[in-house]
């Protein structure tokens, strides 16, 4: 306010002095617009604070900060008298008047219609708003995997129950209890599938966010149709609620005969592949997915945050954590499989233990042959298992290496000792040398009667020094091959530090001498220049 008093002041003043009408005009004109258009300018580059602040909100860094917002609207005050000052001086000019009534137009249009860079119409082109939906689904597609993890294992355990049930003759397959069994695992089934479309909508919608894009269609491509076809196929598999059966061939003792085995069999164990959701599920509670910083770098690195990069990290973070895992978790359900394979035709199978004794010798490639499946389906389970045995001991060997391999530090202290040995050894080889030929010239020379017997020996003496000095000299050689391979970078900067600050220094030095030489031929040929008087 008290700026526009002062310019209607100023503008009075100068009609007073003799200025004309439309001077005045433009200088209040130019004044008045002045601290819109600085306003104009500091909008348009506060345009990426903007988003950086939104994206501090969504990310709850300036929540406890609510109280220093900017209120959108200021407290109108009563006019002063300055202001009806300036009221009268308009109403003695109109074209004043007008221009006023112009600038006061502009101070009463909305923000949107100045501004509308990061708030257009429509609120969900902006980059916060996007961020905040994008976390939001973040976090919902989470819970959607977890929930559908725990339908699937639900699932999976109902099968589990029932099948033991149903081949340890409990009910058979047409009584109650079977078909609420089965019926319950229909409805997870139906569950889990409405959990997989959902999360793969939510897939959908991140990409659409991360792309600016409107169409969902344009997300659609070729593999993830397949993928989502895949997964429903995967998880719709699972014994439906009914009793029936199909003869199954079977070669026992040379002897082929056939036995009448349910249908729910060659559904139920294809349920185990419901398990991919645990991968699913470790990579969305990952840290490295979470976090914001590490999703950062891995971005700038281009690092693809996927399930094998989490599988890896685990890895190198806790080995035989995972190995152990994995390796009880194959055993198990091979051997349930085996068994749930193998009982309708084998009496032997019908006890667990021995199914798991097959997988065991089977997973570590011994086979005794006490043991041996009679159907195909156990006969492919058994293959499988070899391969999965042959995976699993060369990740072992992996690890087992890794652990037994020395740190770098290890290796230093190690390459430390074996110079200072091979160094005494090489003096030690060295003195040999010289002793040897000091004898062989004493027994050669220094004597009256030469003794060939002692020459030969000390000749011989002196070839095995020679051969050991030059076997010492061979190991140092590859110790320091060896050792060049461990100079890290650290230790690489800071010998190329010394060496600038080397030259740096003989540099200043030098140059340090040439001005000294400079002050001098300037003092030379000053002298010489002096004109020498008689």
């Amino acid at each position: 306010m008290q700026s526009n008093d002062a310019v209607a002041d100023n503008a009075s003043g100068r009609v007073n002095n003799g200025y004309s009408c439309t001077d005045c005009n433009a200088a209040v004109e130019q004044q008045l617009l002045a601290p819109e258009v600085r306003s104009k300018r500091k909008s348009c580059n506060t345009t990426v604070s903007d988003i950086g602040a939104d994206y501090m909100k969504v990310n709850g860094a300036v929540r406890p900060f609510k109280q220093l917002q900017r209120p959108e609207h200021q407290i109108q005050m009563s006019p002063t008298k300055e202001e009806l000052t300036i009221v009268t001086n308009e109403a003695a000019n109109p074209q004043l008047q007008q221009q006023q009534q112009q600038i006061q137009h502009f101070h009463h249009t909305p923000t949107e219609e100045r501004h509308p860079v990061g708030h257009g119409k429509s609120h969900k082109h902006n980059v916060g708003y996007r961020l905040g939906q994008r976390k939001a689904l973040f976090e919902k597609r989470k819970r959607i995997s977890d929930y559908a993890l725990v339908f699937g294992m639900f699932g999976i355990l109902v099968m589990v129950v029932e099948t033991e049930l149903t081949m340890a003759r409990v009910y058979p397959k047409t009584s109650f209890y079977s078909i609420a069994l089965k019926s319950l695992i229909s409805v997870s089934t139906v569950v889990l599938l409405g959990l997989i479309i959902a999360y793969h909508a939510l897939e959908v919608r991140l990409f659409a966010i991360d792309n600016c894009i409107e169409d969902w269609r344009i997300a659609m491509n070729t593999r993830r149709i397949s993928q989502i076809c895949v997964e429903l196929l995967v998880c719709a598999v699972h014994p439906i609620p009914g009793s029936f059966s199909f003869p199954w061939k079977k070669i026992y003792k040379n002897t082929v005969s056939s036995v009448s085995v349910p249908v729910d069999l060659l559904l139920s164990l294809p349920m185990f592949f419901r398990l991919y959701l645990i991968c699913r599920v470790m990579l969305l509670h990952s840290k490295l997915f979470t976090d914001a910083s590490s999703r950062s770098i891995g971005a700038l690195n281009r690092i693809n945050f996927n399930t094998r990069f989490v599988l890896k990290t685990l890895m190198t973070i806790c080995p035989g954590t995972v190995l152990l895992v994995i390796l009880l978790s194959l055993w198990l359900i091979a051997s349930w499989t085996l068994r749930a394979c193998e009982s309708y035709h084998d009496p032997k199978h019908e006890n667990l233990l021995n199914s798991m004794w097959l997988i065991s010798i089977t997973f570590l490639s011994i086979g005794y042959g006490d043991i041996v499946p009679n159907t195909y389906c156990g006969r492919a389970i058994a293959v499988g298992t070899g391969v999965m045995g042959a995976g699993c001991t060369a990740l072992v060997v992996a690890v087992l290496a890794r652990k037994l391999e020395l740190t770098r530090a290890e290796k230093h202290v190690h390459n430390f000792m074996m110079d200072t040995q091979l160094t005494k050894r090489l003096k030690n080889a060295a003195a040999n040398v010289l002793r040897e030929t000091w004898l062989i010239y004493k027994y050669t020379k220094l004597v009256r009667k030469v003794n060939n017997s002692k020459v030969r020996a000390h000749q011989r003496k002196f070839l095995h020094a020679i051969h050991s000095l030059r076997k010492v000299k061979m190991e140092q050689r590859k110790l320091n091959d060896s050792a060049n391979t461990l100079v890290d970078m650290a230790k690489m900067q800071s010998n190329m530090f010394e060496m600038m600050q080397e030259v740096h220094q003989k540099t200043a030095e030098l140059d340090s001498q040439m001005r000294t030489v400079c002050k001098r031929l300037e003092q030379l040929t000053s002298r010489g220049s002096r004109p020498q008087y008689p």
